[in-house]
């Protein structure tokens, strides 16, 4: 008799997780059985994962049985590879060492007259991995006959940082409260905290840092033996998932635990704190992936304190961590916060690398430097980091928002798997051409000993996760590129919308290009050109051209009557231009050569200056601020066709989502062109409405 596996549901939506019969699965129906050839908790939960979507998409609940000869045929098997003796014409021992330790292999084959599914790995993560592959092929309705897929994952580590408070706030959350946080103690109900844990395994998540990189006084206390028993359990929640948790950290840690009264990282008393304290959370939590720090940046505490260097800090904490296998994550997100705005030889987009590139090489090697894909914060549109490949001695990450805190806060759609892709894709030339960030951070240029991508979460505790039901993809697609950046938008996005609408080819045919589009949409009646910044003060969101040009912040747009931009070149501006290799640095520094669509970030011009599309500056502004309300209205128009495709509250979450963002887009054409039209004195040459 079949034992079924449950899963620990909780009664929010399930994403792409949500299995529905799949008429197309016929062919698999005679597969009512699996074996496995291994034990752990994690391989429990690739086998729960397994029986229940094979169930949900069948409506047969298939067996758990053993299979002693190994010759019976109609099986799915799941199968650590030391366990299962796999035939030498199938998988020779290159190709299995290959694989490494989070890589799989599936694999469909004919016995005894029937036909065995074989998902095969060296651990029981990548057991796990390939579980959930296979339920992708499975709910997508691809070919199973001649079934053969080998795949590993290109980063070492793909992790999500949350930046959750345990008041149940989240900094920078636009879907509710916290899933792990309430009234200052843990949640008492973990059934979201399992949902999410399978969510992130199913898109190959194995690294999640649960509170704010901002850590408060209330979760300094989480590496105290107060709460290390609730972290533990949560810990122990993602462990059955492989994943490893990891707790911002206050650096003044030791003061405001210790009694201290320094946190000088030369003083032995502090690095001896420390360790000890290091040693207290491993007992607590075996695997504990390490800290993340947010050091001398917006306030926090650091090593700047007591004239020291970042490697100083950063290498004290490493010591801490280093016999238990842990990491530093340290945040690159280091800049002076009370500028002067009348200063113009002042440019935060210097500060991440004039701050860490001189250290290259002082770093241990358990420290990772966690780089934000930019150097300003998360624009819809700015330059790639000039750091990113620019230190070959020091292990490097890049970091991603999916949280929309510039770009909609998930009122609006914006799809950022494209944006993602051309950070990825981006050429250094570290190494010369060929030098793309997605093999910088994944190890392939330098000898890293640990790298990959980490990006800022952005669920909460709302039904659907995310707010917007559309900002799923978001979620799915960070975790596919972190995977594998060299998948396609377009192969990503067609697998979300299968995995999380089904198969019915409208639905695909109406939100793939709304997908595709969206991202550009919003840029257009936002931010032009690359200048960025334009939102009103603190929370980031709507319309505000002058929210930041007079502030300590240094984020700037110096628009006069005569023209905008920021100059950054070396010639007669800020000189970050400089931090490029040569051939990004000659690019950017001639105006003849700096692409339109950052011509603002590196340049100031006048409004009358002439792009490589042909259209001035201005006519620029005006045109894409009237075009990006027309691309949302045609956003609504392609939703609109879906009533009745798709669930009744999924589809009027998406439709109150677009008429928010529409008429949000309208404020946002109409207070930029206003403004712009007052600046220059030059009219609309369409002669359209400027108030």
């Amino acid at each position: 008799m079949a034992q079924e596996a449950r899963l620990p549901y909780s009664s929010a939506d399930q994403g792409w997780l949500s299995y529905t019969n799949n008429e197309s699965l016929a062919g698999m129906k005679e597969l009512t059985q699996i074996a496995v050839y291994g034990n752990s908790d994690v391989i429990d939960s690739a086998l729960a994962e397994l029986t229940h979507g094979i169930r949900e998409m069948t409506g047969t609940l298939p067996a758990i049985v053993s299979d002693p000869d190994r010759q019976a045929s109609n099986l799915i098997r799941l199968a650590l590879l030391e366990e299962i003796g796999v035939p030498e014409e199938w998988m020779d021992a290159a190709r299995i060492k290959d694989l490494g330790e989070e890589g799989y292999a599936i694999r469909r084959h004919p016995e005894n007259g029937g036909g065995s599914l074989y998902v095969m790995a060296n651990t029981d993560r990548g057991l796990l991995y390939g579980t959930f592959h296979l339920l992708r092929i499975l709910r997508t309705g691809q070919e199973l006959d001649r079934l053969d897929v080998t795949d590993r994952p290109r980063n070492p580590l793909r992790m999500m940082n949350h930046w959750d408070n345990m008041d149940g706030s989240i900094e920078r959350g636009y879907a509710g409260r916290s899933i792990f946080f309430q009234d200052n103690r843990f949640v008492e109900d973990d059934a979201r905290i399992r949902d999410y844990a399978r969510l992130m395994a199913s898109i190959g998540i194995n690294g999640i840092a649960i509170n704010n990189v901002n850590v408060h006084r209330t979760e300094t206390q989480l590496i105290t033996r107060q709460f290390l028993p609730d972290v533990a359990n949560v810990a122990g929640i993602f462990r059955r998932y492989g994943i490893r948790l990891f707790l911002s950290v206050n650096y003044a840690s030791p003061m405001e635990l210790g009694g201290l009264d320094t946190a000088d990282p030369l003083d032995s008393r502090v690095g001896d704190w420390w360790k000890e304290k290091a040693k207290e959370i491993y007992e607590y939590i075996p695997d504990f992936g390490g800290f993340v720090v947010k050091a001398d940046s917006e306030h926090r505490p650091g090593p700047f304190t007591y004239d020291r260097t970042h490697a100083d800090g950063s290498n004290m904490l490493a010591e801490a961590l280093e016999p238990f296998g842990g990491l530093v994550i340290w945040r690159c997100f280091v800049y002076n916060c009370l500028q002067n705005w009348r200063d113009r030889s002042t440019d935060r987009a210097r500060a991440a690398y004039d701050h860490f590139k001189p250290l290259d090489g002082q770093f241990k090697p358990n420290v990772i430097l966690q780089i934000k894909n930019g150097p300003m914060d998360f624009q819809v549109r700015e330059a790639v980091s000039p750091l990113l490949g620019a230190m070959p001695g020091t292990n490097q990450m890049l970091e991603f928002q999916i949280t929309q805190e510039y770009t909609g806060q998930q009122k609006h759609l914006c799809y950022l798997v494209p944006q993602w892709k051309e950070i990825l894709d981006f050429d250094t030339f570290a190494q010369g051409q060929g030098t793309e960030v997605k093999k910088v951070v994944s190890g392939g240029i330098y000898p890293y000993r640990a790298c990959g991508i980490a990006a800022v979460i952005n669920v909460g505790d709302d039904h659907n996760w995310t707010g917007h039901t559309l900002a799923q993809a978001n979620l799915y697609g960070y975790g596919r590129l972190a995977w594998n950046p060299d998948l396609t938008e377009e192969d990503i996005t067609g697998e979300w919308i299968r995995l999380t609408f089904g198969g019915d080819s409208l639905v695909s045919a109406e939100i793939e290009p709304m997908l595709a589009d969206s991202w550009h949409v919003y840029e257009s009646y936002t931010s032009p050109l690359g200048v960025g910044w334009m939102v009103n003060p603190g929370h980031h969101y709507g319309p505000n051209v002058d929210g930041y040009e007079y502030s300590v912040w240094g984020t700037y747009h110096f628009a006069d009557c005569h023209g905008i931009g920021v100059n950054r070149t070396v010639k007669d501006g800020t000189g970050f231009v400089s931090q490029y290799f040569p051939e990004n640095a000659q690019r950017y520094e001639s105006l003849e050569s700096c692409p339109d669509e950052l011509l603002l970030f590196f340049h100031h011009v006048p409004y009358s200056h002439v792009l490589h599309s042909g259209k001035t500056v201005i006519q620029h502004i005006y045109d894409t601020h009237f075009d990006g309300v027309e691309g949302v209205e045609q956003l609504i128009g392609r939703w609109s066709k879906l009533e009745g495709h798709i669930d009744e509250w999924r589809y009027r979450n998406v439709w109150e989502r677009l008429h928010i963002q529409l008429d949000h887009a309208k404020e946002w054409r109409d207070v930029i062109n206003t403004y712009f039209y007052r600046k220059s004195g030059i009219p609309d040459a369409a002669g359209r409405t400027i108030y």
